[in-house]
């Protein structure tokens, strides 16, 4: 058989529809895939193997039959173990749910599914999804393909790194704070993080199982190694909930052009509170010139008429009440009672605020929101870096808020690698990922963001990256 592990989704789903390769064959050769390589890397985590031969048997009769067959019909795939997965176990990291088996999927599973796809193992994650990096009690590490060393990033870690190392064509990720962008980034992988509200999470944790509410700023969204196949994907979650598809669908526009020699870019990289290295920094400015280079119109000065910072300064507030059901009320009025710095995870800089602080807050996120609007009139998308560098060593040293990284021999927080995220996730702006290059056997990648729900455009340019600059680089061994 035909070695299908860097094959892309559709390309996958191509080769079972026409009989070259059977659902099962495909299924087989990733489980021994994962068997054989996946001890230093710890991507997957939990394992459905039984069950999944069984419905790639069933994907295999309907082919035989000449049976209409879905986008992703046979394609085994992985997925991120935030997202509950009917009859498979689902931790979210977190010891209390080391057991828990659900009885039904998260939506966009079940949108995967009813695509055809079979999902056959599960992915590892920070507990709560709430790190960079991806390790927890119940399944430990995960490490980079690429530099064992190094994490994957977090928190769709797993996700990334078994993408990186041939596992899966397909992951789902979610992001709240870069959960998606951050392992494409770091994993050399290519994600999207959806307009806020385009795709339904309902059924990842947290919240707990059972939750109906989903946090503002969070998303759900998918991550492969080909940009193709993240517009495929954005096709098959994006849409209503069940609380409204009874009156409401979704109609995501076309990209805005279709000649790169039409787009308006403009580039943003440069900030002093959060200052990228001089490495990745030329990797970012090499991707702003292959848009110069293809005839595009590409501003390195533009920006929407707010700070920076302001725009973190909201991002982190936010994030924190969005967070903030993630704390105990003891922890929160614990928090709220001191005067000192805050020593918890991420996300409980703010969570002990009133409401009516939140509004206000929020009112400054739609003020920013109107003033990307007004910047998007101007430009078509923006180019940002993801993080300051590359990925870094695992450093799991508690508090979380007292961790460090390194940029250029200066020291700079570990929670500044958020502040390129925060950017763009407050204001529900998309944003896709694509690798640009890589540091010393590393690879980064650049955040492209695009007007909100104008995800297309943002796709579109990530396609003429990934062409021009050459996406995704097998890692070594792999």
């Amino acid at each position: 058989m035909t070695d299908h592990s860097y094959s892309t989704a559709l390309e996958t789903a191509a080769s079972i529809a026409s009989k070259e390769v059977s659902s099962r064959e495909l299924l087989e050769a990733a489980l021994s895939r994962v068997e054989r390589l996946d001890g230093p890397i710890n991507a997957v985590v939990a394992l459905d193997a039984e069950r999944a031969l069984a419905a790639a048997d069933e994907a295999d009769e309907a082919t035989a039959r000449g049976d209409e067959l879905g986008p992703l019909h046979g394609v085994p795939i992985t997925i991120k173990d935030s997202f509950q997965t009917e009859g498979l176990i689902t931790t979210s990291g977190a010891p209390e749910l080391a057991e828990l088996v659900p009885d039904k999927d998260a939506d966009p599973v079940a949108r995967y599914k009813a695509a055809g796809a079979i999902v056959y193992g599960k992915t590892n994650l920070p507990i709560w999804a709430g790190d960079l990096q991806s390790y927890n009690k119940v399944y430990g590490t995960t490490a980079n393909p690429y530099d064992i060393e190094c994490t994957p990033g977090g928190s769709s870690g797993g996700s990334g790194a078994a993408l990186a190392a041939g596992y899966t064509p397909l992951e789902l990720g979610s992001d709240i704070g870069g959960s998606i962008r951050i392992p494409s980034h770091w994993s050399g992988v290519c994600g999207h993080k959806p307009s806020y509200g385009v795709v339904s999470a309902l059924g990842q944790i947290p919240g707990m199982p059972g939750t109906l509410s989903q946090a503002d700023i969070a998303v759900a969204g998918p991550m492969a190694r080909d940009v193709d196949d993240l517009e495929l994907a954005l096709d098959l979650l994006a849409g209503p909930d069940d609380w409204n598809q009874v009156a409401y669908s979704l109609t995501l526009p076309p990209a805005r052009h279709n000649a790169v020699n039409d787009f308006r870019v403009a580039v943003w990289v440069d900030e002093e509170t959060a200052p990228v290295s001089a490495d990745y920094r030329n990797l970012l400015l090499k991707a702003a010139a292959a848009f110069e280079d293809a005839g595009a119109e590409v501003d390195y000065e533009a920006r929407p008429d707010f700070t920076f910072e302001k725009a973190v300064d909201t991002f982190r507030h936010l994030l924190s009440a969005a967070e903030a059901g993630t704390w105990t009320l003891s922890e929160i009025e614990e928090q709220a009672a001191s005067d000192e710095e805050p020593q918890g995870e991420l996300g409980i800089w703010y969570a002990s605020m009133r409401h009516r602080e939140w509004l206000s807050w929020h009112e400054r996120r739609l003020q920013q929101r109107n003033k990307w609007r007004e910047f998007f009139n101007r430009f078509d998308v923006v180019l940002l870096p993801v993080t300051l560098t590359e990925a870094i060593r695992h450093d799991h040293s508690t508090p979380f808020s007292a961790r460090t990284i390194e940029v250029d021999g200066a020291e700079r927080l570990y929670s500044d690698q958020l502040k390129w995220m925060g950017l763009t996730g407050v204001s529900w702006l998309p944003a896709t990922v694509v690798p640009v290059g890589q540091i010393d056997g590393k690879p980064v990648g650049v955040q492209i963001a695009g007007p909100f729900l104008e995800d297309r455009t943002t796709l579109a340019a990530g396609r003429f990256l990934q062409e021009a600059l050459g996406g995704f680089q097998r890692p070594s061994g792999f």
